[in-house]
């Protein structure tokens, strides 16, 4: 069994009263090679199966929930029909924005948050305290465009 590299996980999830499991530490293994992929919880139970063969859904489904209510995972819906997670970013900054193809179904994803100007004029002009924001841009990518 590989052994989970994000100390701060670790101890998110131990901090919380909360085993370290191997399923666990699976699930979350399967999140941090696949960032930027966006899996849906079959994906994930798929991957995890290959190195954990004893894993069943229902534990997947389980561990995808505890990680949710950890905030460590976040829950994404790019509209097309498929719930996805992926790792949150733990610094307590804003998520990413995604691009999203509406030909091929890529997803990309913006690194920059590109909306603090926005942001800090909507909470100046409407006394709003913004604690975060989703964004998401449809289009057609470079090579569905070429074609």
């Amino acid at each position: 069994m590989r052994e989970l590299k994000n100390e701060e996980l670790k101890q998110m999830i131990k901090a919380k009263g909360f085993k370290l499991t191997k399923q666990r530490i699976s699930v979350v293994l399967v999140l941090e090679q696949c960032e930027g992929e966006h899996l849906t919880a079959e994906e994930i139970y798929e991957r995890v199966k290959q190195e954990s063969p004893e894993i069943g859904l229902a534990t997947v489904y389980r561990t995808i929930q505890l990680l949710l209510d950890l905030k460590i995972i976040d829950r994404l819906n790019l509209d097309d029909g498929c719930v996805r997670y992926e790792l949150d970013n733990l610094d307590n900054t804003h998520h990413h924005h995604h691009l999203v193809c509406e030909q091929c179904g890529t997803i990309y994803e913006v690194k920059d948050d590109l909306l603090d100007t926005i942001e800090q004029q909507v909470q100046r002009d409407y006394k709003f305290e913004i604690t975060n924001h989703i964004l998401k841009f449809y289009g057609v990518c470079e090579q569905c465009n070429q074609k």
